[in-house]
């Protein structure tokens, strides 16, 4: 997209390039269709955080990968910029969006999360339901002795401490679920050397350091590949040895 005097309340006029092709005039149409704006192309920034995409000569650099917003909520988009130093493993360099939300939060749901769940599973099980309600019920026997005079929210706070507590004992907490676990220090190695490969042809977009780029992306995908195949065998071998030890 370019900055044509036309096109500027829909584009605004901080585009890298001077006029629309086909794809840019059809995007300004899609928007104003849809009563969009494109945020990216009003903030001023330098051409070196225009760009996102150099071609393979390494001299031209195209601006697209842009940001629609509805014209209503266009105030909370604060800054849109390209990053070129972050490893993306990919020719576009990562569009950055600073976003500002302005909404009513209640205090309740304004605290802090302390990253504890509960094991909500084991309630499938009868007996581990059954001792549940029976530690609750102890703990509330305590509770019903309560004076009239007693402030209505410590007693509601010691309800929800009872309950939780009772349920942290019988249930215990979920163990957060591992991603990935494939993935080691040698992944991290690799994804390192990625990075450094990536910056020096940032730094120096010379034929040469392309190729060393192009070398590290091949070998890297691969080694995340094949230790992403190896894990399911790993794991299914040490499942046989249990099994046939507890066979024997």
């Amino acid at each position: 997209m370019g900055t044509e005097n036309i096109f500027k309340l829909t584009i605004g006029n901080e585009s890298l390039h001077y006029k629309s092709n086909v794809n840019g005039v059809r995007i300004v149409n899609f928007t104003t269709s849809k009563n969009l704006i494109v945020k990216r192309d009003m903030f001023p920034h330098p051409n070196l955080h225009k760009y996102n995409l150099t071609c393979p000569d390494g001299k031209t650099r195209i601006h697209i990968d842009h940001i629609l917003i509805d014209r209503r909520w266009q105030s909370s988009l604060l800054d849109v910029r390209s990053f070129r130093g972050v490893d993306c493993d990919t020719d576009h360099s990562l569009v950055f969006a600073k976003v500002r939300e302005c909404s009513a939060v209640s205090k309740q749901t304004a605290q802090h999360f302390d990253g504890e769940r509960f094991n909500l599973t084991k309630l499938n099980e009868l007996e581990v339901r059954k001792e549940n309600l029976f530690e609750i019920s102890n703990r509330f026997v305590a509770s019903e002795n309560l004076n009239d005079s007693e402030d209505i929210n410590r007693a509601w706070e010691n309800i929800q401490e009872n309950i939780q507590t009772s349920v942290k004992v019988g249930l215990g907490l979920t163990n957060w679920k591992q991603h990935k676990p494939w993935f080691d220090e040698e992944c991290l190695d690799f994804l390192d050397q990625r990075k450094q490969a990536n910056i020096q042809w940032l730094q120096d977009p010379s034929q040469s350091n392309e190729d060393n780029l192009n070398n590290v992306r091949y070998y890297v995908s691969r080694h995340c590949r094949n230790k992403k195949k190896e894990h399911p065998k790993a794991k299914n071998e040490a499942l046989d040895t249990k099994i046939l030890k507890n066979c024997i």
